[in-house]
């Protein structure tokens, strides 16, 4: 079967894998070395391995074009940012990844950039600030935003700033390249924090970056090597074999969250819930606000209270804990990651403590 004409769960499975010959291996072997016998292509640890070009095929070939690692996800926004011309700016959500909203204060702080913070949700608005500024390098999408979980309108945001020659980046991490392509969206750059979903078992620290232009892709790569920001190979290893599952994992998380979404909105102690139809992250806003939310963390057993989220295991947090988080994020949000455990397991858990809140 050609490649092209694989569903993207076969993708994941069989993308950067060795030539089925005899005696190859299965899996590509995690290449170990800072050095290469010279004269070849690449040279040097900071330029290119074996580990990493099975990873980059395998989330390229679902993303819809050519990935490149990085060693965290940070590392992939700071790179992005790094390109942007001095005195430029950059449109981004108001509600959206931390590290990113921190990254693009400290950038602004530093006169390196400025940063035009909107409601990503009112696609009008942002088209007209696009307008409005004849300096914009970068309109930066997330979609489901981090943890609001709104939605933006990635085709005509992208088709809107493609006629402006401006660049649109979207943090794809929430949605996965399973439930949601932005290059295939218009978008110019796929930005993934390959720690979450992608691998999926809270072990690795990893990030990438995916897009079609071969010049802005050399001109990435190239970064990253004059930066450092490279991935050790067993992380990417370890990222690789995340990948390999994530259909199924995903599939269960996501049943999980549709389920728990809908009975936390019958519950009296939940003011609102935060779901945007897919994926498996869930929202609740507690009607008792931080005290409620504080409650919540602390009661349950199977439920881990953890920043980080995509794994197979089920974690939360009360984002508003974090000083840093915009002060429209109400105090009672609690952002779920929701796990591939049983749900009635899952439900039991959060309903003993939610029953126990004085809302």
């Amino acid at each position: 079967m050609s490649p092209s004409t694989l569903r993207p769960a076969t993708v994941a499975v069989t993308a950067g894998r060795p030539p089925h010959e005899p005696d190859q291996p299965l899996n590509v072997p995690i290449t170990m070395t800072s050095t290469y016998v010279a004269t070849g292509e690449l040279e040097y640890g900071r330029f290119g391995n074996p580990t990493w070009t099975a990873f980059e095929d395998a989330l390229g070939a679902l993303e819809g074009g050519r990935a490149l690692a990085f060693a965290s996800g940070m590392a992939a926004v700071t790179t992005l940012l790094d390109l942007v011309g001095q005195g430029s700016s950059v449109i981004a959500p108001r509600h959206a990844y931390n590290g990113t909203v921190s990254a693009l204060a400290d950038a602004e702080a530093r006169g390196r950039l400025r940063a035009n913070l909107v409601d990503i949700t009112d696609t009008d608005a942002v088209v007209r600030a696009m307008h409005d500024d004849e300096d914009c390098a970068f309109l930066w999408l997330e979609s489901p935003t981090n943890p609001a979980l709104e939605v933006a309108d990635i085709e005509t945001l992208s088709a809107a700033a493609r006629e402006l020659g401006i660049q649109v980046v979207v943090d794809n991490t929430f949605a996965t390249p399973l439930l949601q392509q932005p290059l295939s969206l218009g978008a110019d750059i796929v930005l993934h924090s390959a720690t979450k979903y992608i691998a999926g078992h809270s072990d690795v620290l990893m990030g990438a970056l995916v897009l079609t232009n071969d010049e802005a892709y050399d001109a990435l790569k190239a970064r990253r090597a004059l930066a450092g920001s490279t991935p050790g190979p067993f992380e990417t290893w370890l990222a690789l074999r995340g990948l390999r599952t994530l259909h199924v994992r995903l599939e269960r998380a996501s049943a999980n969250a549709v389920e728990l979404a809908r009975r936390l909105a019958e519950h009296p102690a939940v003011e609102e819930v935060r779901y945007p139809g897919f994926g498996a992250i869930v929202a609740p806003v507690l009607a008792g606000g931080a005290d409620a939310g504080d409650f919540l963390v602390r009661a349950t057993s199977l439920w881990v209270h953890a920043t980080s989220l995509g794994g197979v295991e089920s974690t939360f947090e009360r984002r508003r804990r974090w000083k840093l988080e915009p002060q429209t994020i109400p105090e009672g949000l609690v952002r779920l990651s929701v796990g591939i455990e049983d749900v009635e397991d899952l439900w039991e858990d959060l309903r003993q403590a939610l029953d126990r809140i004085d809302a």
